[in-house]
């Protein structure tokens, strides 16, 4: 005669069992929409069986380990997975993770570069808010993240409440937190700062003033380090080394037309949408600028052959209204760092050491020796402030170039 014990133990066996295939389910669930997503955004037939084989693999480890649904995608997990010696498509697992994070369905993704540090919920918060704007890239989204964990560990250590900040408590983190940086890194994490502070007086109410205007870098002397630009033969020499045998390469030379003849920055060029542009008129209309005031651009004949052969031979066909994508599925819009290391190869290529911004930079020279007042050029550029342009000023003219470099112009 079996006793309630014994029943009492079976009974819980089964309930854990079936706990175990409704995990197993929702997860197949998951795996079967993650490869269907893949073949609506154009993953090769390749990559998808693969990813499919891993993740079969996958599916099976989770079973044999009976955990719940919110412990598959943790770091713990995954380690217990490699030590088995399947694990040689990890990237699969990082895709569904990252699949299922962007649709809300887990806290937070896997990373090879392992889990993410944990923050108060109003820097998570924030994080996620940032997200949601549209233009970021997992590196920045990093960045931010390992700004905001040393302000929070700052903050603790120095018994600073967050909802009473002053610019004292921000300006002695950064002295602190930027010591071992070099100047460049230094701008970015202090852009980073300010979007954060931002969002607490905008967004969250959380402090009483906008504490981001007050963050200023060290006083930098522009005539000391004038802005370089790119000489008339070496502009010749970079736009002739491209043999556009390539997607990539006729992608870049639409970006290097726009940076040269409209001189955009990175940014903006990413931001640049199929709406935005007139074929008809030969216009580009860039709506969100820096200065935040809009303005129409006549695009050259030689910029729009470029963009156009861009768009009908390259440009894949995508959701997405964002002119410049992604070269390989999931096709989606590119970040500025993409620009800036496509460019910079290509002029590596033909011997120019060189960045995205001398061509922004000649841009502006054009205009100066055209003539062109320092207000025109400001609203051209699309600068906040006046003395950002008065650097150009004071790169050479014409004449100071044929004195000095003995050039022929």
């Amino acid at each position: 005669m079996i006793d309630d014990k014994i029943i009492s133990t079976i009974e819980k066996i089964e309930e854990r069992l079936e706990e175990i295939e409704t995990v197993v389910k929702q997860l197949d669930q998951e795996i079967e929409g993650y490869l269907q997503w893949m073949a609506e955004n154009r993953y090769t037939k390749g990559t998808r069986k693969a990813y499919a084989r891993s993740l079969k693999q996958f599916r099976v480890f989770i079973k044999q380990r009976k955990c719940s649904f919110e412990q598959i995608f943790s770091g713990d997990t995954l380690r217990q997975f490699k030590k088995t010696g399947r694990s040689y498509h990890l990237h699969a697992i990082y895709g569904l993770s990252r699949y299922l994070f962007d649709r809300k369905k887990i806290p937070q993704p896997l990373s090879p570069k392992g889990p993410s540090i944990a923050l108060p919920k109003i820097y998570e918060d924030y994080l996620f808010y940032y997200q949601q704007q549209g233009q970021w890239a997992d590196g920045n989204i990093q960045r931010i993240r390992r700004v905001l964990c040393a302000f929070d560990d700052y903050l603790h250590k120095q018994q600073i409440d967050l909802f009473r900040l002053a610019i004292e408590d921000v300006d002695g983190f950064l002295a602190q937190f930027l010591a071992a940086f070099k100047p460049a890194t230094g701008r970015v994490y202090r852009s980073s700062m300010r979007g954060f502070l931002t969002y607490l007086y905008q967004e969250r109410k959380i402090i009483k003033r906008d504490l981001a205007s007050f963050i200023v870098a060290p006083r930098h002397y522009g005539l000391a380090k004038p802005p370089k630009f790119l000489r008339p033969k070496e502009i010749q020499k970079l736009f002739a080394g491209f043999t556009l045998s390539s997607d990539s390469d006729v992608r870049t030379y639409a970006m290097m037309h726009l940076a040269y003849t409209l001189g955009l920055r990175p940014k903006e060029i990413t931001l640049i949408t199929l709406d935005d542009i007139s074929f008809s008129k030969a216009e580009l209309i860039l709506l969100d600028r820096k200065n935040n005031r809009p303005i129409t651009l006549p695009i050259p004949d030689t910029t729009l052959k470029a963009v156009a052969a861009y768009r009908i031979a390259v440009r894949p066909e995508s959701k997405h209204r964002t002119l410049f994508l992604s070269l390989h599925p999931p096709y989606g819009p590119i970040n500025p760092n993409t620009i800036g290391q496509h460019i910079r190869k290509a002029m590596k290529t033909v011997g120019l050491p060189s960045t995205t911004y001398w061509l922004r930079h000649t841009y502006a020279q054009n205009l100066l020796e055209s003539g062109a007042s320092v207000f025109e050029i400001k609203e051209m550029l699309g600068h906040d402030d006046i003395e950002s342009t008065k650097k150009y000023l004071h790169v050479h003219t014409k004449l100071m170039r044929q004195v000095l470099f003995n050039e022929t112009l």
